[in-house]
């Protein structure tokens, strides 16, 4: 066992201690972060701690002044929770500081408790177990759709986009179910290029995997199609030749490193109890003795670094090599044309297709012509649907581009299954990697399952357009299991997350615009079953007024008596329902995202809808919990609190008093009440 002492001599040492030593260093730092931060986690990382290193120092490409480099490979920590470890692989490639290490978990620090993306050198958000994975294969199938995106537009130039993406799992992500809908998707499209070492160390936070688990993991990732390699995850050797390997294989590997729960501790190897908690500062203090290293906190000397760092400049040589080829790329005008839409996001202006005024039409149909219209015009547009093609309207779509395949690269529609939660997490990673724009649809009451992805993509700040059809208790004879009653308002409370309830076919193609050039934020676009008339309106009235969030669509003489204010399908119907009150003044206001509203200035949210003066009635098909920051303590909200029924959508309108004539009778009860 090579000590600190020697290391004046590092030189001289073969390449087994030095890559031996410099891991004991990295440990080191995992001991001295979480026990200063008196929180996080230990055993992982150090079981986790040989594969990464030899991950890391010897085959990630990367380059330390481009921490955004397109053509980088991609890290995936899966196993959040071992974020010290990332953290102190960011800091040895310059990524991070000393100070921020020990700064771990602490207020404004670069170094959460779990990896945030906007941590330079971090590829995801991580921590929510599985969701990785699901991540990792939507940046694999970015690689390949850049790469056959660019050879259709300059053939050649996908030269450019040869990277990798690698995962680092643990025991628990691979027991979410989430990782193995992912998984079977990589097997199926055979992505290649995505790899994954699983950290199997059979120990979690409340004691052993086998008390929980006893699945053949080998068995099942060859059934799903990836190519399989179970090796010693402390032996360098085999790390190496099993990565090595697993960059020539033609379809996704994982290697199943079989580790030791928090190795190199001195008396606590193998003890679940250091999955979630600082180790004992005696115990750091000899395990510490036992790796060679001095009893100095946070001690990471110049040589290991250097060492670490080895490859500096031959990553710098690959690294201006690519420049050179993308530089001689862009001497065609059609290449930078491309390259500036896709890559710099210079978007062009994009074209609405044409609804007939006075037509009935779904806006779930609406949808799919929108879709079709805007995938001519931005080749980088990608999604699918969670098996609802024909409910979706993405059928066209597919169709038209051709399912993604690993032997149709240039297919657009991902065919995911029955995957609502993967699917989610994939569109994160597609978006994640850059390049592309993302979109998947379902039903809306099968947001629930994609809620945690929904979650990560609003903290990560991702442009993902969700489409969710059969909006409400109109789905009709499919009964309440697919009847969303607090759907629309859950999907509300999620920070930095927009959502939209167009009114008709024109605000649709609106709102999906609007998503697209929502750079940082992810959008829901809340489309009905049902057939809804298109407004008599042009298109820059309609797009001025959605991007105010909420406007006026059918006006009278002011001051208003009352205001109704309606969401995606009700806007028709509070126009029939202003159009039966004669005897008073009835404004109309569509409101298809409160989002955008609510970041409109004071004074006009004010004058649209005005704090007194007027009784506020809002109208939606799902619950009403929420509505009262618009009507106000003395407004009506009119709605469904309950679940729904099975039956024809006609006889539902009836029964939970969704027709004109009723809700004409309710808002005169209520006004009677008032006075």
């Amino acid at each position: 066992m090579r000590v600190f002492k020697e290391l004046k001599k590092f030189d001289e040492w073969s390449a087994e201690d030095r890559d031996l030593y410099t891991v004991n260093v990295i440990k080191g730092l995992i001991l001295d972060g979480v026990r200063k931060a008196n929180s996080g986690h230990t055993g992982g990382p150090l079981s986790s701690a040989d594969m990464t290193y030899i991950l890391f120092s010897e085959f990630l490409k990367y380059y330390p002044d481009d921490p955004d480099w397109i053509a980088r490979d991609r890290f995936v920590l899966s196993a959040g929770h071992e974020s010290m470890l990332l953290y102190s692989l960011l800091f040895l490639q310059g990524f991070l500081t000393i100070d921020d290490l020990m700064s771990f978990r602490k207020l404004n620090s670069r170094t959460p408790g779990h990896p945030e993306v906007e941590v330079t050198g971090a590829d995801a958000t991580t921590g929510p177990l599985g969701q990785g994975m699901g991540m990792a294969v939507g940046m694999a199938v970015a690689e390949i759709k850049l790469r056959a995106v660019m050879d259709q537009h300059k053939p050649g130039s996908g030269v450019l986009f040869q990277h990798f993406t690698y995962v680092l799992a643990g025991d628990g992500d691979l027991q979410e179910p989430i990782s193995l809908g992912a998984a079977a998707l990589a097997g199926h499209w055979k992505l290649n290029k995505l790899i994954t070492l699983y950290d199997s160390n059979k120990a979690q936070i409340s004691g052993m995997t086998d008390r929980a688990d006893s699945t053949d993991l080998a068995l099942v990732f060859e059934g799903l199609g990836w190519h399989v390699q179970a090796i010693d995850g402390h032996d360098h050797d085999e790390i190496r030749d099993a990565i090595q390997t697993a960059k020539v294989i033609d379809r996704p590997s994982i290697i199943i490193g079989s580790t030791v729960m928090a190795k190199g501790s001195a008396t606590m190897e193998g003890d679940f109890n250091t999955h979630g908690t600082p180790l004992p500062q005696d115990e750091i203090n000899l395990t510490k003795e036992n790796l060679g290293l001095p009893a100095d906190k946070f001690f990471a000397p110049q040589v290991i670094i250097d060492y670490f760092n080895r490859r500096s400049q031959d990553l710098m040589t690959e690294y201006g090599q690519w420049n050179n080829r993308l530089k001689e790329n862009q001497r065609s005008k059609k290449f930078r044309k491309i390259w500036a839409m896709i890559i710099d996001d210079d978007l062009p202006t994009l074209t609405y297709p044409d609804f007939e005024a006075g037509t009935t039409l779904a806006t779930r149909k609406a949808f799919g012509k929108v879709l079709d219209s805007f995938a001519e015009q931005l080749p980088h547009l990608i999604g699918g649907s969670a098996d609802l093609e024909p409910s979706n309207y993405t059928g066209g779509f597919a169709q038209t581009f051709g399912d993604f395949t690993r032997d149709n690269p240039n297919g657009r529609n991902l065919a995911f299954g029955v995957r609502e939660f993967p699917m989610a997490a994939i569109l994160n990673g597609l978006s994640l990697h850059g390049g592309l724009i993302p979109f998947g649809g379902t039903f809306l009451v099968f947001a629930d399952y994609e809620r945690p992805a929904l979650r990560l993509a609003a903290l990560q700040k991702l442009r993902v357009i969700h489409e969710f059809t059969h909006d409400s208790f109109f789905v009709g004879e499919d009964g309440p299991t697919h009847q969303p009653v607090e759907h629309i308002m859950s999907l509300r409370i999620i920070p930095n997350f927009t959502v939209f309830r167009p009114a008709d076919a024109l605000e649709t193609a609106v709102c999906f615009k609007l998503a697209i050039k929502n750079r940082d934020i992810p959008s829901a676009l809340l489309l009905s079953r049902q057939g809804l008339p298109v407004m008599e309106k042009s298109y820059s009235e309609i797009e001025k007024g959605v991007k105010k969030g909420a406007y006026t669509i059918k006006v009278c003489d002011e001051p208003a008596e009352i205001l109704l204010i309606a969401t995606g399908s009700e806007v028709a119907l509070a126009v029939e329902v202003a159009d039966l009150i004669k005897d008073r003044r009835v404004r109309v206001v569509s409101m298809p995202s409160w989002e955008l509203f609510d970041s409109q200035r004071a004074d006009y949210r004010a004058r649209l809808i005005p704090p007194r003066g007027c009784l506020k009635v809002s109208i939606e098909a799902g619950v009403t919990i929420g509505w009262e920051r618009y009507v106000g303590p003395t407004g009506l909200s009119i709605g469904l609190d309950t679940f729904g029924v099975s039956a024809p959508a006609e006889d539902l309108a009836r029964k939970f008093g969704f027709t004109a004539e009723n809700i004409v009778k309710k808002i005169n009860n209520y006004l009677e009440t008032l006075l």
